[in-house]
């Protein structure tokens, strides 16, 4: 299906994000011309401007489709288009559906290419050329930091969309940047109790890991639990995002004594090496007296759908599932499937959430000034949005909520209908000390 974004009225786009007030010094990476007395971007006629910053092209463009559609799906139901969605379940009661703060929300979008270059550079023409007072979006966690690192240094906030990796909101934690997607410390405390259950304690893994930042988080996280009940990992070897042929990669793990392949890969990555480890025979090869097992530690209902059969029976964890029954997940499956045909993935959940929150955050504190909405976010707890009663921290902005394990489904009902969740792990066995994953958040910064 192809996406169409209807195009916004250039001349309110630019009057959202007009600048009045003297001139004042400015970091070198912007203009004078985003600029304001008060606080970076601040809107002055009858709009906001929200900057939705999504893989557009690359490995993880489809998840990027995905998330574009949910965050146009917020716009409508923040102006009070359509059936509402989950305003109608949000705990929270500030939002009305007439706008937010008196003011119409409208967007602007740009293609990170799942690279942090281009993605920082689209971040930055919309806060500067098109005045955005929030960037959001994202399906890589190399992005992620990237991204909210500008918008750190610019003086907007940053509402990340997919991202996974401990760092960032760990080591690369910052203030205005805030994430409600769970991380590979929740995959691994979530998922290592199934494993254990399903495959035993005397095993030996083989992990190929995307080379990046999540990748690297994700290896470290699930070799963390998985060696902690008694595994033994034979080799970890990283490969390149995009890589498209594994089977380079694959080949050796034939022969290494290991009885688990564990791919560390997201997106289109993820379904190229699944398919080929099944295509290689992994799955129904027997190794050290046991049958051969294959994990995906993250999961989406976007990737199992592309890789087919090749997911049956093969755990993973997951942020969010359309199947869940949950008034707030029931609300937004409906309205996404009216919209769209097709239920949401869990990118499309997590991004339409972090809209609302913003929106939510700058209606209760009466302001869309970064510290303020900033304030409005840290310690605030919420329903009635999926997963169960959710904390967004205030020690490293980062969300806590119910962790899913999930696995490919043996007799699908339909091509939608791939996963099928065998564990809702709750909050309490996922959380972990705010300092553990390192970092500081620093001071807010309003841009002015």
């Amino acid at each position: 299906m192809s996406l169409i974004r209807k195009p916004l009225n250039r001349r309110s786009i630019l009057r959202a994000g007009a600048v009045g007030g003297a001139a004042l010094a400015t970091p070198t990476i912007f203009t004078s011309r985003a600029w304001s007395a008060g606080y970076l971007n601040e809107p002055t006629g009858a709009e906001v401007t929200l900057g939705f910053n999504v893989p557009q092209t690359g490995a993880y463009a489809d998840e990027g489709a995905d998330e574009l559609r949910a965050y146009q799906l917020a716009v409508k139901h923040l102006n009070g288009e359509g059936d509402g969605g989950m305003l109608n379940t949000f705990s929270s009661k500030a939002l009305e559906g007439n706008g937010v703060n008196g003011k119409k929300v409208a967007y602007v979008t740009g293609d990170t290419q799942t690279k942090s270059d281009a993605a920082r550079a689209s971040a930055k023409r919309m806060i500067e050329k098109d005045g955005a007072v929030m960037i959001t979006g994202g399906s890589s966690s190399g992005v992620a930091i990237a991204v909210q690192s500008l918008c750190q240094e610019a003086g907007v906030i940053f509402m990340a969309g997919l991202t996974h990796s401990n760092d960032t909101t760990g080591k690369d934690k910052r203030k205005n940047g805030f994430r409600h997607f769970f991380n590979t410390e929740m995959s691994g405390a979530a998922l290592a109790p199934v494993l254990k259950n399903a495959f035993g304690t005397d095993r030996t893994a083989y992990h190929l890991t995307a080379d990046y930042t999540w990748g690297w988080s994700q290896e470290g996280s699930i070799k963390k639990y998985t060696e902690g009940m008694g595994w033994n990992t034979a080799a970890a070897v990283r490969t390149p995002l995009g890589a498209g042929d594994f089977s380079q990669y694959i080949t050796p793990v034939l022969n290494s004594g290991a009885d688990v392949l564990v791919l560390n890969h997201y997106g289109k990555d993820m379904v190229n090496s699944l398919t080929q480890a099944v295509q290689f025979g992994l799955r129904d090869k027997q190794v050290n007296g046991k049958d051969f097992a294959i994990v995906v530690p993250l999961y989406s209902r976007l990737m199992a759908q592309g890789a087919g059969e090749n997911v049956k029976g093969i755990f993973g964890s997951t942020n969010w599932h359309w199947s869940l029954q949950d008034e707030g997940s029931k609300a937004f499956v409906k309205s996404f499937g009216q919209e769209y045909g097709f239920p949401p993935s869990q990118a499309a959940h997590t991004c339409y959430v972090q809209a609302l929150l913003y929106a939510d955050a700058a209606q209760r504190a009466g302001t869309f000034e970064p510290c303020a909405l900033a304030a409005a976010l840290e310690g605030f707890e919420f329903d009635g949005m999926g997963n169960g009663p959710t904390l967004y921290r205030a020690e490293d902005h980062q969300c806590f909520k119910d962790v899913l394990v999930v696995k490919g489904k043996e007799n699908p009902s339909s091509q939608f209908d791939v996963l099928e969740v065998v564990e809702v792990t709750p909050r309490s066995q996922v959380e972990y000390p705010a300092d553990m994953l390192g970092g500081e958040l620093g001071a807010c910064n309003n841009g002015a």
